[in-house]
This record gives C-alpha cells, structure tokens and sequence, in this order.
C-alpha cells in the first residue's frame, strides 16, 4: 500500500510543485523514488518528529502544501502538540501519511503499535482522516486529501495489502463502500482489516448466513448515513479496526447509532487491552482477538 500511495504522491507532486514531503529519517527503499524525481520538493529534517511538524506548518504558511511521513505513532503521538497548535489550529494544508497502522510493526513491540492514532487525530480541529482498507483506497484518498488543503491524516498499512478494489474503483472523500450484501448482520471495516471482514462474510455463508461487508475508507468524516441505513437493514452490526475499541471508529459508529435512535446487536472487534506488551506478528497479534466470523456468531 505505501508504494502505491507514494507512486500516487510522486505524480500528483509532479503536477503541483507547492507539494512538499517531510519524512523524519524513515521511508528508506520507498521515498527515494519521490526524492530523485523531485529533489526540490523532499527534505529528510531528521529524526525529530516535533521539528518536522514545525517545519511543515511554515512551510504551508509560505503557500505550501505539505505532507509529513513516518511510522504511525510518531508523527501523530510523538508530536501531538505541534500537530493540535501549529497546523490543526490554523487550518493549514498539512497530510500527515502515517505507515504501519495498527499491529503492522507488531514484531516491534507496543512502541510500534499505533492503535490509538485514529481516535485522536479525529478529535483535532480542521482534521480530516482517512484509513484505506487497500491500496486502490489509499491512491485515490491522497490526492482528494490534498485538494482539501486543510489538515487531514492518511494511515496506510505496512506494505503487502492485497487489493480488495479493483484499481480504477471510485473512492470518494466520505462515503463508505458495500462490499457485499446480506441481511443477517453488517460487518463495518476500516482499513486493512476489511480483509478479515469479508472472508469472515464467506465463513458465515458456508453455515447459511449472510453479511454484508462495507468499507470506511473515511472515519471524519464519517458517513452516518450508510450506518444508519445499516441499522434500519440488519438486526446485528459489528465494527471492525486495527485500532483500540475505546475512542476510535467503532465508538464513532455507536455515537451515530445512539444519536439516530437505532439499536441494533452492536459489538466492536478491535483493539483491546489483552494485547497490551504483547509482541508477534501482525497476523499473530490479531489472531488473540478471535475470529471475526465468532464475534459475528455471537450476536446472532
């Protein structure tokens, strides 16, 4: 997914030499490529998240748009108050692109877990986020992100995502995508973990039940009418994130049913506690929460 997002980024920089890119010292064997074709649009400022940050919002301040890169927790964690003050407060056009979301670094231990990066960057003023399930998601979110020339956070996986779109497949700035369409219960995904959810779909199919699978490509904004629609069309809901299930996209989604007056079965698959210090891999990691097709199950 990031090659592909940095592919898109190269072209789309091409065409607008306001773009800037920012990395703190990561993006080794995907950056260079942006790098060597537009030298005057990159700087390495090194590893100081905070700095970088600073550097970004002078920089859109001088009529730049800029985009900052490294590995999720540290230019959202790392640096939240220079993001909070510095771009969201003057509404500066600054991407944060944030790699390894979730459990992607899972091997690395809890410092490289960046499981509640959603949930706070959607509490920030001005902020728009962005957590593509592929790569078709992410190439086709950047630019629309960049055309906003506002703050906003794009959170890609590792690398290796398979495309669950078909390349070309419109994916507008909010609206979510169905996937699959079913009756017994809807099974809402952001992000990669959209994967587990529609093999979770042909688990349940095989015992006679049907899911249908939307994809949330777009947590803020967040579209509340497909979750309303969801509830009013299914007796049983199920969010689904690579993400802490305080706070994040499940959270938002039980806001919206509770303020819409709907109340369907409603369990969240994410995140929890259970893992915390626990080191593995990605797959691994994910595996300790049960399958998805189980907490499925459980609600019908």
């Amino acid at each position: 997914m990031r090659t592909e997002t940095i592919d898109a980024l190269t072209a789309y920089a091409r065409a607008h030499p306001d773009v800037m890119l920012l990395t703190a010292d990561l993006g080794y064997s995907v950056l260079e490529r942006f790098a060597e074709a537009l030298p005057a649009q990159y700087c390495n400022v090194g590893v100081c998240e905070q700095a970088m940050t600073g550097v970004a919002a002078g920089l859109a301040l001088s009529g730049h748009r800029v985009i900052t890169y490294s590995i999720a927790n540290f230019p959202t964690l790392r640096c939240l108050e220079q993001v909070r003050n510095d771009i969201c407060y003057h509404n500066l056009p600054v991407t944060i692109l944030a790699v390894g979301g979730g459990l992607a670094y899972g091997s690395q231990g809890y410092t490289h877990h960046g499981v509640e990066d959603l949930g706070i960057m959607a509490m920030l003023p001005n902020m728009a986020v962005a957590s593509p399930a592929d790569p078709t998601e992410a190439e086709t979110l950047l630019p629309q992100l960049l055309e906003r020339r506002r703050p906003a956070y794009l959170r890609l996986g590792r690398a290796g995502e398979q495309r669950l779109h078909p390349p070309g497949t419109p994916v507008p700035l909010g609206p979510a995508l169905r996937l699959r369409t079913g009756h017994d219960i809807a099974l809402l995904a952001t992000g990669p973990i959209l994967g587990r959810a529609l093999a979770a779909a042909d688990a349940l199919a095989a015992t006679g039940l049907s899911a249908s699978v939307y994809s949330f490509p777009t947590i803020l904004p967040l579209d509340t009418a497909t979750i309303r629609e969801a509830a009013r069309t299914h007796p049983a809901i199920l969010t689904l994130e690579e993400h802490s299930t305080q706070g994040g996209f499940g959270s938002r989604v039980a806001e919206a049913l509770l303020l819409a007056g709907l109340a369907p079965r409603f369990a969240k698959y994410g995140i929890t506690e259970a893992l915390l210090g626990r080191i593995g891999t990605q797959d691994w990691l994910l595996d300790q929460l049960g399958s998805v097709e189980d907490h499925a199950r459980a609600l019908l």
